[in-house]
């Protein structure tokens, strides 16, 4: 082969000799097999923040609840598994907002909710006024500004007996106590909430009304065991004679 055969060939190399990809060929396939394995972990990647980026909003809204003992039977059971919704809830001082601009400051609070208020009837999650190891489950009976009394196996809200057909048993002590006042005027701000099982519940009769602050969310669904899913009902008639 002469001198200027052999340049010839340096300048155009075979892409394929006897069916083996030269050097030059191999750069041709590695080059696209990098782009697809480039592609693939970009793509692993981006589902797998997007599957962090829910699993992180969804804790935000909601959580889970094991039920501990017996103060909300017959309703909710010990070690039943809740569902939680804590933004029904969700609420903001427009004041606070309103303050945080040059201006004339607003006097007081004005809490506003995205959604609602807790309501009468509700089963909340709450962290109890009182020093405790973890949350509690109880229903909404009195809201602010309410008077709430328990006598002679009845909860009365402002003068008016509950209807409650879905306790364990009525209660059988008196509140407030017989030797302080005959009502009890829930706070500005704070709930009244009692267990189901009235006889056996640590809750405001104890403690006292509980600071809406404190409420961590309200009980929707009922997802473990199997046999008990489903949706918590809401005691839309807790008073007797008036629908409240």
């Amino acid at each position: 082969m002469s001198g200027d055969d052999r340049q010839q060939e340096r300048a155009h190399p075979p892409r394929f000799v006897m069916g083996v990809a030269t050097p030059e060929a191999e750069t041709d396939e590695v080059a696209p097999r990098q782009e697809r394995r480039f592609g693939f972990a970009r793509e692993l990647l981006e589902t797998v923040l997007l599957t962090l980026v829910i699993f992180f909003a969804v804790r935000t809204l909601v959580v889970n609840y094991r039920v501990d003992g017996s103060s909300m039977l017959p309703s909710l059971e010990n070690g039943q598994y809740l569902f939680v919704n804590k933004a029904v809830y969700f609420h903001f001082d427009l004041n606070a907002l309103k303050n945080a601009l040059p201006g004339e400051d607003a006097p007081g609070e004005d809490v506003v909710y995205l959604f609602h208020p807790p309501e009468r009837g509700d089963i909340v999650i709450l962290d109890p006024p009182v020093p405790s190891t973890e949350p509690l489950v109880k229903r909404v009976i009195a809201l602010p500004g309410e008077t709430v009394s328990i006598r002679e196996g009845r909860v009365y809200v402002d003068g008016v007996p509950l209807d409650e057909g879905y306790i364990a048993a009525p209660p059988t002590y008196e509140y407030p106590p017989a030797s302080g006042d005959a009502e009890f005027t829930v706070p500005p701000g704070s709930v009244f909430v009692l267990g189901d099982n009235r006889n056996n519940s640590r809750d405001s009769h104890v403690f006292g009304a509980v600071p809406l602050d404190n409420v961590i969310g309200k009980a929707v669904v009922t997802y473990w065991p199997l046999a008990d899913l489903g949706l918590i009902p809401h005691e839309r008639y807790a008073v007797a004679g008036n629908g409240r």
